[in-house]
């Protein structure tokens, strides 16, 4: 369990330094095309920062008011409750809110910023239809994504998403209008290097985003081990995992910009190849494996 925890750390960062070098690269490439210096990849960056600063501070809000959560007092579910504080007690962490979903499909996420920032909702399908390790095993995973401070590294990805795009949209702005001293270079040598750079601007982005996806199912991998060890026992969260994947409903209030929260995919009919490509999960089959190889 604790070589799974390793292991999903490094692959994370290892990805990390991949995206900050590609970053890297195309702001070189920029400035060289165009003869700006640096101050271009200085702006987006800027520009990338703002972009997502209301995002990091301001998100959790906007995450639990489109899923519908509503919070609960200690009162209104002690079952619920009592079972977040405990598992927080275990970890050593503060408790979060505890927001419940009006819905009978079965998910759960987490968000804020940090461990003294943080949200949990679970949706009435999951305190209703899962057994008490299931739940238990459920809620440990989300508690791990705050513990591991994921939405502060999912933020910084964001970031650099959001670099790569203006980069690349200013490469083709910039092109369309002819700028770009060292376009009609004859040195055969700069021509080759002209093209490469070119082919990755147009690539770029979308390896960004396959990046962005990898990083995210890592990060799920991680909370799955982290929850495991919490609770010091797999199977809860493997047969949760189970239940979620033959669940047949759907949750209406899920959308592409939550959809990352949640403990799996929201959206169903997600086998095909492509779709699984440029999903923010990763397998559900592939995670019960792991978590049973754990036990």
């Amino acid at each position: 369990m604790y070589n799974q925890i390793d292991s999903n750390k490094r692959r994370t960062w290892a990805l990390i330094v991949i995206f900050i070098a590609i970053v890297l690269g195309l702001g070189w490439f920029f400035g060289y095309y165009f003869d700006y210096g640096y101050g271009a990849v200085a702006m987006a960056a800027v520009f990338s920062f703002f972009m997502t600063a209301f995002s990091y501070f301001g998100g959790d809000k906007v995450a639990l008011w489109s899923a519908g959560a509503k919070p609960i007092e200690k009162a209104d579910n002690p079952y619920l409750y009592n079972m977040v504080e405990n598992l927080c007690i275990t970890a050593g962490m503060p408790a979060p809110k505890v927001y419940v979903i009006p819905e009978e499909a079965i998910n759960a996420f987490a968000t804020g910023r940090d461990p003294r920032h943080a949200s949990v909702a679970v949706t009435a399908g999951a305190i209703n239809r899962l057994e008490n390790e299931e739940l238990e095993g459920v809620i440990a995973h989300e508690l791990s994504h705050v513990k591991n401070y994921d939405i502060r590294l999912m933020t910084i990805v964001v970031v650099l998403v959001g670099m790569i795009s203006i980069l690349a949209d200013l490469f083709f702005r910039g092109s369309l209008l002819g700028v770009g001293g060292k376009s009609n270079n004859d040195n055969k040598g700069n021509g080759v290097l002209m093209i490469v750079g070119i082919i990755l601007i147009i690539l770029s982005p979308i390896v960004a985003q396959l990046i962005q996806l990898a990083i995210s199912r890592r990060r799920e991998y991680l909370a799955d081990a982290s929850g495991a060890l919490l609770t010091r026992y797999p199977e809860g969260l493997a047969r949760a995992l189970e239940k979620i994947s033959a669940d047949p409903a759907v949750l209406a209030n899920a959308s592409s910009a939550t959809a990352h929260l949640y403990i799996a995919n929201p959206f169903k009919g997600s086998g095909r190849i492509l779709a699984r490509a440029f999903s923010t999960h990763p397998p559900v089959e592939d995670r019960i494996k792991r978590l049973r190889e754990m036990a």
